[in-house]
């Protein structure tokens, strides 16, 4: 059971987080401009469960499949904003609300996107 890495591991959390209904998932890869990891998985969910299961898919999952823990999960589902920390990549759990008002995808809109 390999250890997914890098890229590998942004686009299994978009799997997972795929699997639990995850709205607009995007990857922006931040290698080139020196962002807290070297990926960003930003999605949204349409309720607090529904973010919460997204969530939880993912920390079960990758730890079931390959061994993988976050090494922190910050925020809570009540604010609308859970980050979950994998070291190469960060995955921001979203409301609609707050992802349209922080927009991340703007912030970092010099990082390119990963399909």
């Amino acid at each position: 059971m390999k250890k997914p890495e890098g890229i590998e591991l942004a686009r299994r959390c978009r799997e997972l987080a795929l699997d639990k209904k995850a709205l607009d998932p995007v990857i922006l890869d931040l290698r080139e401009v020196e962002g807290p990891a070297d990926f960003f998985l930003i999605c949204s969910g349409q309720s607090d469960p529904q973010l919460k299961a997204i969530a939880g898919e993912m920390e079960v999952r990758l730890k079931q499949d390959h061994e993988v823990r976050p090494s922190s999960v910050d925020g809570k589902m009540v604010s609308g904003w859970v980050v979950v920390d994998y070291g190469d990549v960060l995955v921001h759990i979203m409301s609609e609300a707050k992802r349209a008002y922080y927009q991340l995808e703007k912030l970092w809109g010099d990082a390119p996107r990963i399909e």
